[in-house]
């Protein structure tokens, strides 16, 4: 964390008229003050620390006498402290003077995700007479803001997962005419083994379901591992990044089908799942075109309506989409009004996923895509996209 950075939180705080930014962490329980400092972390931190951006000046250290030096990546000056009460007479010279401060806190956790600082320490800040209003929107302008070269090395990813999938789907299609069993954790590997030659990383293999499998959105193919068989749904959802750092991920999912054709029950659910996928695109860059901010729950709520205006409101489980970022699911505004209210505006460089799904008691149907939200115009970052489901026989 450079000085330039610091004057350019400095400038959003003042921005939003707040009078600081107060960082704090224990034992990793606030993973975005780390990230947000850059901090290193093979360096030992046992004790509470907080970190003061002012809205000028000199930002404070504040960190235990046994680890001075625990914060000696960022700028700004020091003060120590050992038992509680120095803590607290610590705490009263910072906050002194600020009347609103922003934490990684959020009213009503509405924001899980920047839902970080616990009940008491909230209690012990607000004890200093300070009002605490929630960094969720700081948090998403500095944390899920992506570069041009973060955007192109995305773009590359997403080509070459692409390809592995459809790559997958004809490892299975040969199998299944030579009539050999092939499992779902079968499949995993080979997109596993495909992702690392390519030199990506992720942070869990692929989901490969079939059949009954893919009504479970979470599935994971190590409960069950089954066969793959001929007329049965497959679906994979697979994730990634390159490994150099500062990378973003990459995450889509495709539905095919073990056949030669599809049959209608199943197109007829996919034409509605793609139609809600479409509607929360259209609505989303429609508004970066107008120069209208929307929130996260507004584009769940075009894509859900459309699920549930067709009857499938109760078999739509999940959020639409979430934040990409550096980690899979980011910390930028997620596509939600149904797991969370998210209330946050989708913001400039963001990207976020859009994966409306329907999921029966006999198969479920995905559709997910990657959106980038420029300053003017939103695009598909993951295309082409699926247009039907895929017959693998065909």
């Amino acid at each position: 964390m450079t000085s330039t950075q610091i004057g350019k939180i400095q400038r959003a705080v003042r921005s939003r008229q707040c009078d600081g930014w107060l960082l704090y962490d224990f034992k990793g329980i606030n993973p975005i003050a780390s990230k947000t400092l850059e901090l290193n972390g093979s360096v030992t931190r046992t004790r509470r620390w907080f970190y003061w951006i002012p809205k000028s000046g000199l930002p404070v250290k504040l960190v235990h006498a046994i680890e001075p030096d625990c914060l000696s990546e960022v700028p700004g000056g020091r003060l120590l402290y050992g038992g509680y009460l120095s803590l607290d007479r610590a705490l009263s010279q910072i906050l002194k003077k600020p009347k609103r401060i922003l934490m990684e806190y959020s009213p009503g956790a509405e924001v899980p995700t920047v839902s970080r600082i616990d009940g008491g320490t909230l209690e012990m800040i607000k004890s200093h007479g300070v009002r605490v209003l929630s960094s969720a929107d700081l948090v998403q302008s500095f944390e899920a803001a992506v570069s041009t070269r973060q955007i192109k090395d995305h773009l590359r990813t997403a080509r070459l997962l692409r390809k592995f999938v459809f790559d997958a789907f004809k490892l299975v299609k040969k199998c299944i005419l030579a009539r050999k069993n092939i499992r779902e954790m079968d499949v995993q590997k080979y997109l596993a083994g495909k992702m690392a030659r390519a030199g990506l990383v992720f942070d869990h293999p692929p989901i490969v379901a079939c059949g009954k499998n893919s009504a479970v959105p979470h599935y994971d193919p190590s409960d069950r591992n089954s066969k793959i068989v001929p007329r049965a749904v497959l679906l994979v959802d697979i994730w990634a990044k390159n490994a150099r750092p500062g990378s973003v991920y990459a995450d889509i999912t495709w539905t095919a089908f073990t056949s030669g054709a599809v049959p209608e029950k199943y197109s007829r659910v996919y034409a509605l799942v793609q139609k809600a996928r479409d509607a929360a695109v259209k609505f989303t860059a429609a508004a970066c075109r107008d120069g209208r901010k929307i929130q996260g729950c507004q584009v769940d709520r075009v894509c859900r309506k459309v699920i549930e205006d067709a009857g499938f409101g109760k078999s739509f489980t999940h959020r639409t989409g979430h934040s990409i970022g550096t980690e899979v699911h980011g910390n930028g505004a997620n596509i939600d009004d149904f797991e969370t209210k998210e209330t946050r505006s989708l913001i400039p460089n963001t990207l976020f996923s859009i994966e409306p799904g329907i999921y029966l008691k006999e198969f479920g149907i995905r559709s997910e895509i990657d959106v980038f939200l420029g300053a003017r115009a939103a695009r598909v970052t993951t295309a082409p996209i699926q247009t039907e489901i895929v017959p693998i026989m065909a």
